[in-house]
């Protein structure tokens, strides 16, 4: 095995390790019953230095931690999801998380490819950054429509669904887990930048 295959393994399981110990210092960070995600950011990082295999590699670490505090019940409303449907909820979390690095990952190649300025990077990074949450709440909107739909219409208690899965659901927590990705986006840039340089 050479040396930049080993380098390679040894930054994605320290970005592991770092998505592990965020993921459990965000569950006690919550808004009603579910926990604002911060471990998008190392999967952004690891999806845009190592590319998207990466990415979904570190989403799913972060999906099977999520599956784990749906459930012993650290999650509550992720412990409502497994109760009804155990097979089906690791399907979603882990889903959502492998996708969410998977994509940003794609999205970060497909804007860099080539070209490796200062000003690629930002905005590779950027659209890494946003595309990580979009579609981690976005698959998670979907499962949670597609398979668990009497949970949802239990939770909006007798809300309008839609409304209730964007204003209730997803609302504030999206929001401000974008808003976290997007202001980290040029520190992201930095670090890899200063990593690629020091590997130069």
């Amino acid at each position: 095995m050479n040396h930049s295959k080993i380098n390679r393994m040894v930054g994605i399981a320290l970005l592991a390790a770092v998505v592990v110990v965020l993921q459990l210092l965000a569950g006690m960070i919550r808004i009603g019953p579910f926990s604002i995600t911060l471990t998008l950011i190392p999967i952004v990082i690891g999806a845009a230095f190592y590319g998207p295999t990466a990415g979904s590699i570190l989403g799913t670490v972060f999906g099977i931690v999520v599956y784990i505090a749906c459930v012993n019940g650290t999650d509550v409303g992720g412990n409502m999801v497994y109760v009804a449907n155990p097979f089906l909820c690791f399907l979603v979390v882990i889903g959502k998380g492998a996708l969410s690095g998977l994509c940003a990952g794609l999205v970060y190649r497909a804007v860099t490819k080539n070209h490796d300025s200062t000003e690629r990077s930002f905005v590779g990074v950027l659209l890494a950054a946003i595309t990580a949450p979009v579609v981690n709440t976005g698959v998670f909107c979907a499962g949670m429509l597609l398979f668990f739909r009497e949970t949802l219409q239990t939770w909006a208690a007798g809300s309008e669904l839609f409304n209730y899965i964007i204003f209730g659901l997803t609302g504030v927590n999206f929001l401000i887990e974008l808003g976290i990705n997007v202001v980290f986006s040029p520190a992201i840039v930095t670090i890899i930048r200063a990593v690629r340089k020091s590997r130069a």
